[in-house]
């Protein structure tokens, strides 16, 4: 047979993806996939039914922020000119000062109910019961410790027994008590007495938890999202998803309102400072004045001295300005003094600097406002970090500079003072000489009352900026405001219906995909015809499909059944391949035992039969011969008779089968020691040389080539060879046998035959050789029908 006769009887399939045929691949088992998807949709609504709905709670908070904007209004535009107003601050460190544990814990101390958490167990969860809906009133004593509270002796069950008592299950015991009596555990006392909310339940599956606040507080931070709204205004966003909205909406407000307390006794730490220290000189100067008012009274009584000349204070006046500004002077050298005296004092490193009364000097007062903006970032950062962290290192070596830098300018300020108060004096001296002329008395009231004079603008001075300071005290307001109250969502955020829904849907879709693909991927067997075509050019006699019998013979006459038709279809196929042939010895083996290569050279001897032909099989399968057993033949002599024995004939060997007229087969015989020599007798030839002469057809079913060797010794006598191969049955790897026989030639005209054909093995067009167009099919079943029959496969 020619290449070009080959190929007309089997194309070889293209090489390239059938994207049609893959998919019906998959669609062929769409039940599957209804089963998937219904049964992941179950598990997705039993989901939702049983999970527990989580909320979103958020708040939106303004921070005054000099770089962004965001002011907070004109609360605090009215003390502008007070130093407690004139700091600036930051949105990035608000937002890390919110972040803080710390902070978060004060606000859980605050708040009432978060010490113990109630739980109250429904028909299909349980659920915590917060507020209003807790069935308990737990009242701790004072002692309670929370840091001796850990995760395996904090939970306790509640059962009643009564109507007025309870058995308390938890810590290693189960004991009895009443609601209202005291009940003590190793980490404190508590009380347990029912509520309103208590009628609402049956009484069962209830059970408490005693928190450590400070760990608490802690699982709730990492829960909370904190940052800023946008990325050019001050507005920070505070964010927290939990099961229980009113529980989270507490804590939310009640952080702020811990935030904003913080930040307003931050700045109200300057202005006691600043109180303290006019206090201090207040009370010196009300001594001082006390004793000069005395001198008056004394001086007056002593000299009775009423009243001053026009010429005295004419002489005097100069000398008084001088005077005066010679005190001013002192004042400010006191002032100083005092602030160097503050500053130098040990224990004062870590404090606020009061603001430096009466003395105008800028850099003195940029150097006192810079210093005290350090001070006051320092203690926000040690509310977060600890004091050995790079941040607080970082203030601290700046507070060092910017006090040396004031103590710097301190003694530059001083030794301006002492040349101003050289000079003043020397004027004064002028002046003095002058008023000697004076009469002593007169002078000597006249400085008394000049001494009184400017203590009293002293007192009145340092009482001014006294109420000053506790006005900017009283007016401090917050540097944040609530932009939208705190509210939860309606609905759950989580778990979501639609996504969940969804993802039931795409799992119940891909978990059998991923099966059907997985289990294609690891089969190592034949399914398909290019898993053959893929591997070698040897032309594909037909198919047989796959058939539920217990009978070797199928092919009948008159039997128009599929499996028939497919014979039929064989049969003519062959007629290409031998055409112009007059002996047709035709060759059938495998790689195989199992195969279904007897079966095949049976129903292929038959149909050939049914044509009118005179067939006869060979059972050349001496090792286990199987032929005559299938059509249930007995015989005494075979082949391995025929060739030990010279005296038989080849009608002594040869048995006719009955169901078909012309088909006849000459059996194994008796299994030899030596099947492999017994093949090559001169009998075997002779054996063939009569039956061309007596037959239309020689079939010969001879045994596996994967497995001996004996199909190539018979196929010199074969003019035609059949390879057949079996769907989910013969390896893949054994192809690589075929197509060494093909491109070989160790065997004449090699074809293959694809056995045991279903429709999963079909590459999307039905069987390839005329099954699925309905020959002697039964009617269609309903959906169900079908339904049924692929799960009793």
């Amino acid at each position: 047979m020619s290449a070009k006769q080959q190929t007309d009887i089997s194309e070889k399939q293209p090489q390239e993806i059938n994207l049609k045929a893959e998919i019906t691949r998959y669609t062929r088992n769409w039940y599957w996939f209804v089963v998937g998807v219904i049964g992941c949709l179950i598990l997705a609504l039993a989901y939702l039914r049983w999970a527990t709905p989580v909320y979103k709670i958020s708040a939106e908070l303004l921070v005054k922020d000099d770089r962004r904007g965001g002011g907070l209004g004109d609360a605090s535009a009215a003390f502008s000119d007070l130093d407690v107003f004139k700091g600036t601050k930051n949105i990035d460190n608000e937002i890390r000062v919110l972040k803080s544990k710390s902070l978060l814990q004060k606000a859980f101390r605050q708040l009432q109910g978060l010490q113990v958490t109630q739980f109250v167990k429904g028909r299909i969860r349980t659920s915590e019961a917060y507020g209003n809906d807790r069935p308990f009133s737990i009242i701790t004593d004072s002692a309670f410790r929370d840091s001796m509270i850990n995760d395996q002796n904090a939970v306790f069950t509640i059962n009643l027994r009564s109507e007025n008592s309870f058995t308390l299950t938890g810590n290693g015991s189960s004991k009895n008590f009443k609601f209202g009596e005291v009940i003590t555990q190793p980490f404190g006392s508590f009380v347990i007495n029912k509520t309103s909310a208590f009628s609402k339940i049956n009484g069962e599956g209830l059970s408490i938890r005693f928190n450590n606040i400070d760990e608490y507080a802690n699982i709730y931070n990492t829960k909370m999202e904190i940052a800023a709204s946008e990325k050019m205004a001050s507005a920070i966003l505070l964010t927290l998803n939990d099961p229980v909205p009113q529980k989270a909406i507490d804590i939310i407000n009640k952080l702020i309102a811990v935030y904003n307390q913080e930040a307003i006794n931050d700045k109200n730490q300057i202005s006691e400072n600043t109180v303290n220290f006019i206090d201090a000189r207040l009370r010196t100067l009300v001594s001082e004045l006390s004793g000069v008012e005395q001198r008056v009274a004394s001086f007056k009584q002593e000299h009775q001295v009423t009243d001053i000349t026009s010429d005295v204070d004419q002489y005097l006046k100069q000398s008084h300005d001088v005077y005066q500004k010679l005190e001013e002077s002192k004042l400010k050298k006191n002032v100083l003094g005092s602030i160097q005296a503050y500053i130098n004092k040990p224990g004062n490193e870590n404090t606020l600097v009061p603001s430096s009364l009466g003395i105008e000097d800028p850099t003195l007062n940029s150097l006192v406002h810079t210093y005290n903006e350090l001070q006051l970032k320092k203690q926000q950062a040690l509310a977060t970090v600890e004091p050995t962290n790079i941040i607080v290192q970082n203030l601290d070596k700046s507070i060092a500079d910017v006090r040396g830098s004031i103590k710097e300018n301190l003694r530059n300020i001083e030794k301006g003072m002492n040349v101003t108060n050289g000079a003043l004096n020397n004027d004064l001296g002028n002046f003095q000489a002058k008023v000697r002329t004076i009469p002593t008395v007169e002078r000597q009231l006249l400085e008394i009352k000049r001494e009184q004079g400017i203590k009293e603008a002293i007192y009145e001075y340092l009482l001014k900026k006294k109420e000053e300071s506790l006005i900017s005290k009283a007016a401090t307001v917050s540097n944040s405001r609530i932009i939208d109250d705190t509210a939860a969502t309606n609905k759950p955020i989580a778990p979501k219906k639609s996504f969940i829904l969804l993802g039931g849907l795409i799992l119940g879709l891909l978990i059998p995909f991923l099966v059907m693909y997985l289990k294609d991927l690891l089969n190592d067997k034949i399914k398909l015809q290019k898993d053959i075509t893929g591997k070698t050019n040897v032309p594909i006699l037909g198919e047989i499909m796959h058939v539920k019998t217990d009978h070797e013979l199928v092919v009948i006459e008159n039997s128009r059944s599929p499996i028939s038709e497919m014979f039929r279809l064989i049969r003519s196929n062959l007629k290409f391949a031998t055409l112009g042939k007059e002996d047709k010895v035709i060759l059938t083996t495998s790689s195989m035992s199992g195969e279904g290569k007897t079966f095949f050279c049976t129903n292929l001897g038959a149909s050939l039969a049914l044509s009118g032909k005179k067939v006869v099989i060979l059972e050349f399968d001496l090792r286990k011969p199987k032929l005559l057993k299938g059509l249930n033949i007995q015989v005494q002599n075979g082949i391995s008779n025929f060739v030990v024995n010279n005296q038989l004939t080849t009608g002594d060997i040869v048995t006719a089968v009955k169901e078909v007229n012309g088909l006849f087969v000459i059996g194994a015989g008796p299994i030899p020691p030596n099947p492999s020599e017994l093949l090559l007798s001169d009998r075997i030839n002779e054996l063939f040389e009569k039956l061309k002469n007596q037959y239309d057809y020689i079939l010969i079913d001879s045994p596996p080539i994967g497995q001996v060797s004996d199909s190539f010794t018979l196929g010199r006598f074969a003019n035609l060879s059949i390879y057949v191969v079996r769907y989910n049955y013969t390896f893949k790897e054994q192809i690589n046998i075929v197509d060494d026989v093909y491109q070989n030639k160790k065997l004449n005209h090699l074809m293959t035959v694809l056995n045991d054909a279903q429709p999963k093995n079909s590459y999307g067009y039905g069987y390839g050789y005329g099954y699925g167009y309905g020959y002697s099919q039964e009617s269609r079943n309903g959906f169900w029908e079908i339904l049924k029959n692929k799960f009793r496969k």
